[in-house]
């Protein structure tokens, strides 16, 4: 299985300094240790994320459910096979962003228009509807 073509920044480079202290510190992270498998990752996402903003809602020192997903994401390199699996799922428009916000921060950027080309006419409704505000 191929990895993504990166950037080649180093994983503590990929977001601000400070919200990557925040993940690294928090006992959500922490607890996501025990998640070993891509699939246990997008089963964490559809059960837990109800948004994709950096921090938690109410509390500007908490990173977000979905912020400490994308970092664990980080840390296992996705394949190519994994990502599109992300960007197709049906199940969460949060799966989905998620996938994007990881292509955003982690994959070359000479390669980011081929990513998301397919995307844009995106026709998903409802109220979970994946917004393109968020990247």
């Amino acid at each position: 299985m191929s990895e993504i073509k990166t950037s080649g920044r180093p994983i503590d480079q990929l977001l601000e300094k400070v919200l990557c202290m925040n993940i690294l510190s928090s006992d959500y992270f922490r607890d996501l240790l025990r998640l070993k498998t891509y699939h246990e990752v997008i089963d964490e996402i559809y059960v837990t994320a109800t948004h994709v903003e950096p921090w938690m809602t109410g509390n500007c020192r908490g990173p977000s459910t979905a912020i400490c997903l994308l970092y664990k994401f980080f840390t296992m390199k996705l394949t190519v096979k994994q990502m599109h699996g992300l960007l197709k799922h049906p199940d969460s428009p949060y799966i989905r962003a998620i996938g994007f916000l990881y292509l955003r921060y982690v994959a070359d950027p000479k390669t980011l228009w081929s990513w998301y080309e397919p995307y844009l006419k995106d026709d998903e409704n409802g109220q979970h509807s994946l917004s393109w505000n968020c990247l």
